[in-house]
């Protein structure tokens, strides 16, 4: 009868992760703006330390106006519970900046301190 043995795993390999989810695209052009915050939202759920980046037209995805985005009843089902576990965004600093809703977690950075932070970062997913 062959002998099993169990060995323990390093604690790195389950330590939490520090991961940047940077939306670039525009959600009025494609779905993807849409399903990345779907993504981040799943990653917040579990125990990593996952922060939002928007670039350019994706800001309007915390707009004010969000009817001509695809997707916009799959964004606005998910908003609540963005909100809710306050999921930090970082937004791209810009001189003619898109206004976005109050009640998110959002600072705005200029481009060298977001690329900064997400070469920081453990993982990037980009979209």
């Amino acid at each position: 009868m062959p002998v099993i043995r169990f060995c323990r795993l390093p604690d790195y390999l389950f330590m939490a992760k520090n991961i940047a989810v940077v939306i670039q695209e525009d959600p009025r052009q494609t779905y993807r703006p849409v399903e990345a915050l779907r993504i981040a939202l799943g990653l917040v759920s579990g125990s990593h330390m996952t922060t939002v980046v928007l670039l350019g037209e994706a800001v309007r995805l915390l707009g004010d106006e969000t009817d001509d985005i695809l997707d916009v009843e799959i964004l606005e089902k998910y908003l609540p519970s963005i909100q809710q576990l306050e999921v930090p965004f970082i937004l791209q600093n810009m001189p003619d900046q898109i206004p976005v809703r109050d009640e998110f977690a959002i600072r705005r950075e200029n481009d060298e301190t977001i690329r900064s932070f997400i070469r920081s970062m453990d993982c990037a997913l980009v979209f």
